[in-house]
């Protein structure tokens, strides 16, 4: 119960720490942080009538190259439909497929790597709301793939040393660039990069007939 208490007051006192802004075209709020030493980078709340569709056409109009590799994950995707706690969802937006390079995007696509790509799906998956405050204040999360670690994000420094705490965090090294309530139990966090762990990479190209494309 003390537990609960604190995560309650902690909550309201970050959620007091927020501007609001009028979201462009899905009608919810935009809040942005103006606190020190709490979850700092936008929070969108969007409102969502029908949960499961309006979910499916935002992270398309959004993050397309994500959901081609999220949406062919049938188990994945069922388990994100009925949860009934709700889902938290990381989202790699485009720079971050971008900046993997051509070969990997490739592998993403290449159906004979479908069971890997799957796997690195599952990662950024969770059948429950955790907000940026829940990331903040942890080590790590369980996600439908397995347990990734959660850390503050560091600005600054000289190559690794001397910098900041930023107000920001990071889970499995990619930095959560903001943070989206999508309607009353969804939670979106977009990511700088793949939050799965790099070992999947070497599972790529075990079909492949060797000197084939």
């Amino acid at each position: 119960m003390l537990l609960r208490s604190i995560v309650l007051v902690c909550t309201v006192v970050v959620a007091n720490a927020f501007q609001t802004v009028v979201h462009p075209k899905w009608g919810g709020v935009s809040r942005i942080s103006a606190a020190a030493g709490r979850p700092s980078g936008a929070i969108t709340r969007l409102h969502a009538e029908t949960p499961g569709a309006e979910l499916e056409t935002y992270l398309k109009e959004q993050y397309p190259s994500f959901m081609a590799v999220l949406s062919p994950n049938e188990k994945a995707m069922k388990e994100l439909m009925e949860s009934e706690r709700g889902f938290t969802i990381f989202c790699p937006n485009q720079e971050a497929f971008q900046s993997m390079g051509e070969k990997k995007r490739e592998q993403l696509e290449d159906v004979r790597n479908v069971e890997t790509t799957d796997n690195i799906g599952s990662y950024h998956v969770i059948c429950e709301p955790v907000t940026a405050t829940d990331l903040f204040a942890s080590g790590g999360v369980i996600t439908l793939g397995g347990t990734v670690p959660v850390e503050r994000s560091v600005s600054g420094g000289f190559f690794g040393v001397g910098g900041k705490e930023d107000g920001g965090v990071t889970i499995g090294g990619a930095k959560v660039v903001k943070s989206i309530e999508f309607g009353s139990n969804g939670i979106l966090h977009e990511t700088d990069g793949l939050v799965s762990p790099e070992l999947l990479w070497r599972y790529m190209d075990q079909l492949r007939i060797p000197g084939s494309k």
